[in-house]
Order: structure tokens, then sequence, then C-alpha cells
């Protein structure tokens, strides 16, 4: 498959995407993005040692999400100016230096900036997404832009099980430590294996941030998926920031039982190169129509029958996973084909959107559950993709259209 491309400065490579390098892109987007989620389901490990009010423990994975936001506004549309892979190498060795405080800190305060500079530090992946998207043709990007994504949902699902076993064992220390290490070997990985990219685009830096607004202002496709993948996030965000904490307390497992339960939501992840087909032969409306209904109905399980217990809530787990995972995939397909010069910057802002949603939901997960349990985190988390195919099914499907 020879990629070939179109008004890059020298310094650009022209490559053969093969499937050994779509397959590096995905483990590399995997392992970054796993930052991220390493906290969830140890929040309830982290907030005692560090003497954290429990309220508040939702705030570690709410401020690493926003970090993450902030660092895709600011950071990710660079990737439309400098070159790509220096960029990538930059952000990553920042990744390693707040990991590794993390694994050091000892008051709530800073762990809290820690996690944002966590967040913040993590944009390479999004930066690798469209550097994929920019080597592949057209007629196959969104395959590989699925296939890439699985390896990115993997990372996120497979962080928590990961981070609970060896929070478990080692302590949460550990886990830190141990990304810190893995984050190493990245770099070195990006150094050797990744291909270089130099845009074509020239303008400065404030230009680049400006031109975010009229992106934003001209393209109405962007802002209805942004819309929609925002609210499905955040339904995701409030599941797994909650869950743990039910798992603990009602059901009484431990974080070993508590990581097999998030490793059989990894499922959900085969919907990424599944959506990405579905987009490559055009039936994005109908698909979408799905991924937005099955999270909606997600939670049905758990209110219809609470005596259902652990195995209602894995099937939301599931089907979440997989509505969340699809429907991302099939926007960033949309996405990526508005305007190739500007696809850093389109996926900032789609992304943005995404981690802003996502930080909404974990934000306010402990203090609903502490509220009204786990039922008032259903029905809040029913609400926003329900918000979602609302939008769609009268607005957003014409446009999709």
């Amino acid at each position: 498959m020879s990629a070939r491309p179109s008004a890059e400065r020298a310094g650009t490579q022209h490559v053969e995407l093969t499937r050994g390098l779509i397959a590096l892109f995905a483990f590399c987007c995997g392992a970054i993005v796993a930052n991220l989620y390493y906290a969830q389901p140890i929040t309830e490990l982290i907030a005692p040692d560090l003497h954290m009010a429990s309220g508040t423990a939702s705030l570690i994975v709410s401020l690493t999400q926003i970090g993450y936001a902030l660092g895709l506004f600011f950071v990710v549309p660079l990737g439309d100016l400098l070159e790509n892979r220096k960029l990538m190498i930059a952000t990553v060795i920042v990744s390693i230096g707040s990991l590794t405080a993390a694994a050091f800190a000892h008051t709530p305060g800073w762990f809290l900036f820690i996690s944002l500079l966590i967040g913040f530090s993590s944009v390479a992946v999004q930066i690798l997404i469209p550097l994929a998207a920019h080597f592949a043709p057209d007629e196959s990007r969104g395959k590989v832009v699925g296939t890439v994504m699985s390896g990115l949902l993997l990372g996120i699902l497979l962080s928590r099980p990961i981070a609970s076993v060896v929070a478990g064992h080692f302590g949460w220390r550990a886990m830190f430590g141990a990304a810190a290490v893995l984050m190493a070997f990245i770099a070195v990985v990006l150094v050797l294996t990744i291909p270089q990219r130099q845009p074509s685009h020239q303008a400065t830096y404030f230009q680049l941030i400006g031109s975010l607004g009229h992106l934003v202002r001209g393209m109405r496709l962007l802002r209805h998926r942004s819309f929609y993948q925002g609210c499905m996030f955040a339904s995701f965000s409030l599941f797994w920031t909650a869950i743990p904490i039910e798992l603990t307390r009602h059901y009484g497992l431990t974080q070993t039982q508590i990581g097999l339960f998030a490793l059989i939501g990894a499922i959900g992840a085969s919907s990424a190169p599944i959506a990405g087909r579905l987009a490559d032969a055009g039936h994005t409306v109908p698909a979408t129509f799905v991924a937005l209904l099955l999270a909606a109905l997600a939670y049905l399980p758990v209110m219809i029958h609470p005596a259902w217990g652990v195995g209602a809530l894995v099937v939301t787990g599931v089907l979440l996973d997989f509505a969340v995972q699809m429907n991302m995939v099939l926007g960033q397909r949309e996405i990526y084909g508005l305007h190739a010069v500007s696809r850093n910057r389109l996926n900032a802002i789609y992304v943005t959107s995404i981690f802003v949603g996502g930080a909404c939901g974990s934000a306010f997960a402990s203090r609903i559950y502490e509220s009204g349990g786990w039922h008032f985190v259903a029905l809040l988390a029913t609400a926003f993709p329900l918000l979602a195919l609302a939008h769609y099914a009268l607005i957003g499907r014409r446009v999709t259209a």
C-alpha cells in the first residue's frame, strides 16, 4: 500500500504504509493513551494514601482529562506546522518526567497538578493518528484509521485492568513507575521507526491557534461530530470512573477482580476496525445511528433488573465501549476528509470536545455516586447518549449525509 503525501516540504519521507508500520502506530497509540487511565480504577487506593477526601478523588481523573484537552488545543495543532516525529518525541519526554513524579508524590495538591501534566503530555497519540491518515490512500483511510484506533482503544481499555492488577500486588506507585519506563521505550521506538513528516503549512503559532475558531465556524459536520462524541465520552467516563467504586463497595471485588471486569470491557474495542470498513463502504449514516442507540440502551440491564448484579454491569460495559469506539472512528473518518492540510487541527478540535465531555462525566462521578448510588449514575450516564441521539435524528443526520 503506497502512500504519496502531497504538498509537503523537504524532510517528509515517502513511505509504504505496511501492515507492520500500521501495527506499530497502533501499539504506540495504545501505550501513550493508557497514561490517561491508569489512575481511574485505583483512585480508591491513591486517595487514602495521599489523605485526599473521597468526594474529590475523581478529580484525579478529571484533571488528567482536562490536561489532555489543553494539550489537544495548544500542542496538537502544531502537527500542521512542525515536523511531526520531533513534536511527538518532545511530548513523550515530558510524559516520562510527569509519570516519574507521580510515583513519588506525597501530597494531594502536587499529585493533582501532576495528573494535569500527565494528561497534557499524552497528546502525541493525537499526532500519530492524523499522521497515519496522512500516509494512507483515500480508498482505505477508514480501514487504516480504524486499525490504528483499535490499538488506541485497547490501550484505553487494557490500562484499567493492568493498573488494578499492578496496584493490587505492588502498590499504586509501582504502576506510575512502570508507565514511565514504558514511555522511555516508546520514545526510542519513535526515534527509530516513525517516518518524518514536515507539513507545508506556513503560519505563526498564534495564527495556527486562531484558525481553530475559523474551522469550527466553517464546518458544520465538525461541530456535530464533536458534540456527539463529547456526549458519548461523558457517559463512557462517568461509567468507568464510578464502576470501581460500585464493584468495591457493593460487591466487595478485589483490585484483581476489578481488573478482570475491565479486561472483559476491552471486547468493545473490536468495533473500531468494523467502523472503519463501514465508513469506507459509505455506511456512515446508519452506523452512527446504531452506535448512538446502543449507547443509549447500554444501561437498561442494570435499571430493569438490578438483581442481575455484576453480569448486568459487564453487559453495560461491553455495549457502551463498543458504541463509543464505533462512533469515534466514524467521526474521525469523516472529519479527516474535510481538509487534508488541517487534519491535526481538525483532530485537535474533535478530540478536545471528547475529553471535555469525559472530564465533565468523571468530575461528577464520585459526588453522584455518594449522593444517589449506582442508580443515579446510570440515569445520568444514559442521558448523554440520548441527547446525542435526539440531535442526530432531528438535525445531524442530514448534515452527515
